[in-house]
């Protein structure tokens, strides 16, 4: 399975992004897909997570704020992110959990929240 991901930049805070992330290879073999971020000095740590069947599971930070959704059909999850602040700045990664247990992760894609 590989992971692309994409839709980081530049953004004010209180505004916008939507990132993408598609899967490719053997995707039918993904169970669960999410989304990860790390800022320079920190851990990388779960921002939200979706299941095949929808489920969705998000930290407490991006609660209320960021959206995470899932096109089954083609693949792909989406976060919309919105009311961004400066410390939701950080290299956010794409994961996906295969069914027969192996984890996946996408290149990084760098969220710049200016103030």
């Amino acid at each position: 399975v590989q992971l692309q991901a994409s839709g980081g930049g530049l953004v004010q805070a209180g505004g916008s992004l939507t990132l993408s992330c598609a899967a490719s290879g053997s995707a039918f073999s993904i169970d669960t897909m999410g989304w990860y971020r790390q800022a320079p000095g920190k851990q990388r740590e779960l921002v939200a997570a979706i299941s095949r069947s929808g489920s969705t599971d998000y930290a407490d930070f991006v609660k209320g704020r960021f959206t995470i959704s899932r096109d089954k059909g083609k693949n792909i999850v989406y976060l919309l992110m919105n009311a961004l602040k400066p410390e939701d700045m950080a290299v956010y990664y794409c994961n996906a959990d295969g069914s027969s247990g192996v984890n996946y992760w996408g290149q990084g894609t760098l969220v710049t929240v200016s103030s």
